[in-house]
């Protein structure tokens, strides 16, 4: 799966009737939308609108892909559903089996990671391999569960296999079968060769499950190395034998392990500790031949590298200044401005803006006293909505201007006088284009001629403000194109190759741009032979290109890699992130034409970094595949009908022990889904281990019109003991609830702060049967009077977004409020109105966190008793008063961030704690005078940590209450919490 972008969303405080369930509500398309159907021998690919050209493309690459890309596991896949996302700007792609599809996001990613390959081809590529390895898991336990759980049996039985495996051997797949993929792209494992080559190679554990403090290499590039490592010592297919080996029987701890051991002899950790051994050998020949410039020096003074933070993107802002993005595992990201001389009056460094949720933060554009960014805009209640807006920023007053609302620009730049953006665009239908804005209304200028449908990436604008260069990928690779929108002319600045280009910059006759081609150079006296660099494969720096003649010139020479160029006004500067392990420092040298490389010749492909060059040899398809990628588009169609939603709204994916809908548990029943989300359905059979009684529910959420319709019928036993006049009776008796009602959850995030909106009304009717004892609880329903009850709810929130060292909000606020009634004059009465707000606030250091917490609840118990609307006194049970008052105060700080191992079983990051005190008032119980008050404090120990190697954290700890009003303390654990 490609990288998501989006953060998740803020989760709302929420209200519902006691037991009800609660379908999750899940991202989904605007329903005026038509879709489409077309039919190949192995997949259905859904589309909408004007996609049909790219949804025939793709429907013919996963065909061609259906066996090659898949040959060394030894499986071929079942006909599967691919439904291409066109109505989102996020680059993304993903496979799952709950339920069983693949999703491909049709806007290609501007970054470097990109590569010379189609978006969509190289998706199909890596996503098909998911749908092998999923089918891999349809063997051993998981055959004999098939049958009885579903395509829920390939999540069971796969439980064992590590996230790296799944990404890392896609990633491998991509680049053995086209002419790019990640594997030979420097950028993609630019952190793995700075961390090995600074000395710091992890531990087996710390590289799993990551770190709070130093920057550890996602699972894409972990496992990218360890399976590629595994591929060529043990050939093509070891994988394939792996989880043959370990789907016999996978439920015990460590059974991936012990698969890989009796394949190939090696435990993991020695497959991990053999495979950075030789990494680390091969970049290091390649360091030692290298010989560093030592022209840059570091901008400014940026922050400590105690923890990884990251200076990067760097634009001049005017002689004195630079403006760069921060980030880093303590902080959220920010633009800060870098004085070049350390001397201004704000200090060497100050945080002028922080964006909302970034598009591509490389595209960052400065000119005419503006900064310009692209910012995702969610549709409030489409999730799958998601324009890339423009945000421009005057610098000198701070204003902020929106440009193209709703539209999908993905990259832009201003003109040198601030008037005028040029930005890169793909439509809902695949076809790409540059459009000249205003930079002021944001009304489109002109859109730049694209008769080849080229794809490009990160355009800027000459200094004469009336041409533009933006890097162009094509079926030949890519070249950096000159464009003059007046004349309609385009001038190729380097011939087309499979070599990854990104970040051009103009600077007077030259464009700059990054590359990691190896420079050839002419030996002394030998005239125009060649010889290649081994020392400089491998590594991203800045190139330059002449417009006279496309000479080729290597300005950098940096260790780890030099990213997006920026020269400064007066010429004689040149600005960039140069990547360190410790997070990119902002960097400066002069620029100086003379001091240049002269590159005589140019790679015809990317330089193949480690394993690349033998996984593509492994592979028996490679250049058949390599091949029909290049060549141009067949014009075979397949055939095409009309898809209605509802007619497939029942999708049954999963059946017998299930996922339960709230994704918090298990439960015996079945589970539906439709490949578009509008419709879930589940249906399931419950124990209460307390009362020893069986419940059945069946649920129905429809999401697919702008409220969500919710419904449920639960049908179960009671077992319960009461005293009665100094007896203990116990009877059984059977009761019926039915919930329904709409929603209506709306994302309002724009900003830097995550906001959520969340309404909804439910009624609830519920009636016993068999019900034979005197008397009741208050809070069960009457054997001879039903309860039939309105419930509204209104709740709000609006936090700040939260770096990984955070360990809470430290900013923002949520507000609840909830009404139930028994309006209907008939069966039981009862009323109860409740409200509860939380203020956010920072605390006295960097990633401590205040809360404050107020809440007030009314209710008339005339014969039924709700359940609580609001929080009570933390070491208090519920005690149903007429009125309630609650405060709360609650101070949230992180201890410590570790890097504790316990073995193969522990590892634990961080310790918190929240100290926390509550003052609640009751008065009244069911109309009596009466009235008592609660002072506690106490305080929570938390750790993060995970079990068995598992990338997911938990959380869990021990809470200690002293309870003022009766003078004892109160011990009690607090229960796991996964931290997504």
């Amino acid at each position: 799966m490609r990288r998501f972008l989006l953060p998740a969303l803020l989760s709302l405080l929420s209200a519902d009737f006691a037991h009800a369930q609660s379908l999750p509500v899940l991202s989904q398309n605007p329903p005026a939308l038509r879709w489409q159907e077309v039919h190949t021998p192995n997949f259905r690919v859904l589309y909408t609108g004007a996609l049909d050209s790219a949804a025939q493309r793709t429907a013919l690459r996963l065909e061609q892909l259906h066996g090659p890309g898949v040959a060394t596991l030894g499986v071929r896949p079942r006909p599967i559903t691919v439904v291409l996302q066109s109505q989102t700007t996020v680059s993304n792609g993903f496979v799952t089996f709950l339920p069983r599809h693949a999703e491909f996001f049709i806007t290609p990613e501007q970054g470097m990671g990109l590569g010379t390959v189609d978006w969509l081809d190289g998706l199909v590529v890596h996503e098909f391999r998911h749908v092998g390895q999923f089918e891999k898991a349809r063997q051993g336990v998981g055959r004999v569960l098939g049958p009885l759980l579903g395509d829920g049996a390939l999540g069971v039985a796969a439980v064992g296999v590590p996230q790296w495996f799944f990404e890392g051997d896609a990633v491998g797949t991509e680049t053995a079968l086209t002419r790019s993929g990640r594997g030979r792209i420097p950028y993609f494992s630019v952190d793995m060769r700075a961390n090995l080559l600074s000395g710091r190679r992890y531990s087996y554990q710390k590289a799993v499950n990551g770190s709070l403090r130093d920057n550890v290499p996602n699972w894409y590039v972990l496992g990218y190395f360890m399976t590629s490592y595994l591929k060529t010592h043990h050939g093509p297919d070891v994988w394939s034998r792996v989880l043959d080996h370990y789907y016999r029987f996978p439920f015990y701890p460590f059974s991936f392990s012990n698969a890989i051991k009796r394949t190939t002899g090696l435990t993991v950790e020695q497959v991990y500790d053999r495979t950075m051994a030789e990494i680390d050998s091969t970049w290091r020949a390649q360091q030692a031949a290298q010989q560093p410039d030592t022209r840059a020096h570091a901008l400014a003074v940026q922050e400590s590298e105690k923890v990884f933070t990251q200076y990067q993107y760097p634009q001049y802002v005017d002689a004195g200044t630079v403006l760069a993005l921060k980030t880093g595992l303590g902080h959220i990201a920010q633009f800060v401005l870098l004085n070049r001389y350390a001397s201004g009056p704000a200090g060497p460094e100050r945080t002028v803006f922080v964006p909302g949720q970034l598009n591509i933060p490389e595209m960052l554009s400065v000119n005419g006293g503006k900064a310009v960014w692209p910012e995702y805009q969610q549709n409030a209640r489409w999730g799958q909505q998601v324009a890339s807006e423009l945000k421009v920023l005057d610098l000198a007053t701070g204003r902020l201007t929106r440009i193209g609302k709703g539209k999908r620009y993905s990259a832009a730049a201003l003109s040198p006088d601030g008037r005028r953006l040029v930005a890169a665009r793909t439509d809902a239908s695949y076809h790409h284009a540059l459009v000249i804005l205003d930079a002021q209304t944001g009304a489109e200028i002109q859109t730049l001629p694209n008769p080849a449908n080229d794809f490009y990436q990160q355009p800027r604008w000459m200094p004469d403000g009336r041409r533009v260069v933006a890097v162009a990928l094509s079926k030949a690779g890519k070249t950096i194109q000159l464009l003059d929108p007046a004349a309609g002319t385009t001038q190729n600045l380097l011939t087309w190759a499979s070599v990854n280009l990104t970040n051009p910059q103009p600077w007077g006759e030259y464009v700059l741009y990054n590359s990691s081609q190896i420079s050839e150079v002419p030996p002394s006296g030998s005239g125009e032979e060649v010889f290649s660099h081994p020392s400089k494969a491998g590594v991203d720096n800045i190139y330059a290109v002449a417009l006279a003649n496309g000479r080729t010139y290597q300005v950098t020479t940096r260790p780890f890699g030099a990213y997006h160029a920026a020269v400064s006004p007066d010429g004689r500067s040149l600005a960039f992130h140069d990547y360190r392990a410790t997070g990119a420092r902002v960097m400066e040298m002069p620029l100086n034409p003379s001091q240049w490389e002269a590159v005589y010749g140019r790679s015809a492909a990317d330089t193949p970094g480690p394993y690349a060059t033998k996984l593509a040899a492994q592979e028996p398809a490679g250049r058949e595949i390599a091949r029909l990628l290049a060549r141009p588009d067949s014009a075979a169609r397949y055939g095409v009908r009309r898809y209605v939603p509802l007619a497939h709204a029942f999708n049954l994916f999963s059946y017998g022990v299930v996922q339960s809908p709230t994704g918090t548990g298990v439960a015996v029943g079945l589970r539906s889904q439709d490949v578009l989300n509008t419709t879930q359905l589940f249906a399931g059979l419950g124990y209460d281990p307390t009362e020893r009684t069986f419940s059945g529910t069946a649920a129905v959420s429809y999401q697919g019109r702008y409220p969500v319709f919710d419904a449920d019928f639960t049908y179960g036993g009671r077992d319960v003991a009461v005293a009665y006049q100094g007896q203990l009776l116990r009877d059984q008796w059977q009761y019926a609830r039915l919930t329904a009602g709409v929603r209506l959850p709306l994302n309002l995030t724009h900003s830097k702060y995550f906001q959520g909106l969340n309404v909804g009304a439910y009624l609830l009717h519920e009636q016993v049967f068999g019900y034979d004892l005197p008397v009741r609880k208050a809070t069960e329903v009457s054997p001879n009077r039903p309860l039939n009850a309105l419930q509204t709810s209104f709740s709000y929130a609006s936090q700040l977004k939260r770096s990984a060292r955070d360990v809470a909000p430290r900013a923002g606020f949520a507000v609840l409020g909830t009404s139930r009634i028994t309006p209907f004059g008939s069966g039981l009465e009862a009323r109860q109105w409740g409200g509860q707000a939380s203020l956010f606030l920072p605390g006295l250091r960097a990633h401590d966190a205040v809360r404050v917490r107020a809440g007030y609840q009314w209710q008339n118990q005339l014969q039924y008793q709700f359940a609580p609307t609001i929080n009570i006194a933390r070491g208090e049970g519920y005690t149903s008063f007429d009125q309630l008052a609650v405060l709360g105060l609650d101070y949230n700080l992180p201890l410590a961030f570790t890097h504790w191992e316990l073995g193969r079983v522990l590892y634990v990051q961080r310790l918190r704690a929240t100290v926390f005190g509550d003052l609640a008032r009751g008065n009244g119980f069911r109309g009596a005078a009466t009235s008592y008050t609660y002072r506690n404090a106490g305080v929570d120990v938390l750790a993060l940590f995970n079990v068995l190697r598992l990338r997911t954290p938990l959380e869990g700890g021990v809470r200690i209450t002293y309870r003022g009003a009766v003078g004892k303390w109160l011990i009690e654990p607090l229960a796991f919490s996964l931290r997504l």
